[in-house]
């Protein structure tokens, strides 16, 4: 059959069929694995086909990389090494000189980089608060401001942007607009729709899903000179993903859609369940009416608010380091989005530049039955008071 994407199918089915490719040579359901490094050159040392070297030429992106695209409504997309790979490379994309917006909150490792290497390098970086549209538009510098950057919803508090509204003070600066969109997923939220320039996540999260894949993911809105810069840099900078690895993502792709309907379901759950507890001084998730971001996730985000929230343990640093330690079903380890459900104390993570209370407890919720889960927390609140 012609590889083709057929846009009148919803996302959930292109996603579990992965948009129906099959092999040419064998017809073979589940795509092959390409591990070769090389392609031999014909008698006039002529290319057959379009391939020379892997780097950036191995088919087995191929499929990965048409099916991210479609789910996000892209043009384009290419797949990285790690998600600091994706989005370093939007970061060196620019020119030093450019000035870059960023919230305060993101991804940690994302934020070191910019103030330790981005900066260094020459860009001019400001830190805004996030969610908020006035501080993104009284941070910008006319002509040259080149990139803003949002994270929604925002780690480890959940907060929301609004990105038809930052796109707009993005683009009426020449700006572009890029979108960490890894906790939402292409399931529940598509910024490339609401305006933005460039998507990012993090494949090692929701899209794999199984916690054995490092990956990132940049999707575009346009093929562009921008995206060109960006893919001249994925070649040059070597930071590519490899080929067993794509594979992986393609293959946690086809269970995107289950995945995160029952972590949203039974995030929602636990949120409402440990609204008001004795134990819990403030629960952060976007799906309640108290979260500040509640109204703007309702409009921007579908069929869900995430599988992430946070909750802040009254006590102080050491009841939440209690409740970590008490709890028997939730594995004590970084990183998000898995089948099974995590907890992270994210000041110790951080360390002492940590702009966190570190009376917060960050949950990924896995696909556990929810009601194990609420027991367990409550266990461990209880062995804590």
């Amino acid at each position: 059959m012609t590889n083709h994407v057929d846009k009148s199918r919803k996302p959930s089915t292109l996603a579990a069929q992965a948009l129906g490719w099959l092999d040419p040579s064998t017809n073979a359901v589940v795509p092959p694995i390409h591990t070769s490094t090389n392609y031999a050159r014909d008698e006039n040392y002529e290319k057959v086909g379009d391939r020379g070297y892997t780097r950036d030429e191995n088919p087995t992106y191929e499929q990965v990389e048409a099916l991210l695209a479609a789910l996000e409504d892209g043009s384009d997309a290419m797949v990285f090494s790690s998600g600091m790979a994706a989005a370093t490379t939007v970061m060196l994309s620019l020119a030093p000189g450019d000035h870059v917006i960023a919230p305060s909150i993101m991804y940690f490792g994302l934020r070191n980089w910019l103030v330790h290497v981005g900066r260094h390098w020459g860009l001019e970086v400001d830190f805004v608060p996030p969610g908020e549209t006035a501080a993104i538009a009284a941070a910008v510098r006319p002509g040259k401001t080149k990139l803003v950057w949002v994270e929604s919803p925002c780690n480890p508090t959940w907060d929301i942007t609004d990105i038809e509204a930052a796109a707009r003070v993005a683009h009426d600066a020449g700006a572009m607009l890029g979108v960490d969109s890894t906790a939402a997923t292409p399931v529940l939220s598509r910024p490339l729709t609401l305006g933005a320039d460039i998507v990012m996540h993090s494949g090692t999260k929701y899209l794999n899903g199984h916690g054995d894949v490092l990956a990132g993911v940049l999707v575009t809105a346009r093929d562009d000179e921008s995206w060109a810069r960006m893919k001249y840099l994925r070649f040059e900078n070597g930071g590519m993903l490899g080929a067993f690895e794509a594979w992986l993502l393609l293959r946690g792709l086809r269970t995107l859609y289950l995945r995160v309907e029952k972590s949203c379901a039974s995030t929602m759950r636990i949120a409402r369940h440990f609204t008001g507890h004795d134990g819990v001084a403030e629960v952060l998730y976007p799906g309640l009416p108290s979260h500040t971001g509640h109204a703007v996730a309702a409009r921007q985000m579908h069929d869900g608010f995430g599988g992430m929230m946070s909750i802040r343990v009254k006590g102080g640093a050491g009841a939440a380091l209690n409740v970590a330690k008490e709890l028997k079903l939730f594995a004590r380890a970084t990183s998000l989005g898995g089948v099974e459900s995590l907890v992270e104390h994210r000041a110790t993570v951080e360390g002492e530049d940590s702009p966190f209370p570190d009376d917060l407890l960050r949950l990924s919720i896995g696909i556990e039955d929810a009601d194990d889960l609420i027991a367990d927390l409550e266990q461990a609140l209880a062995a804590t008071a």
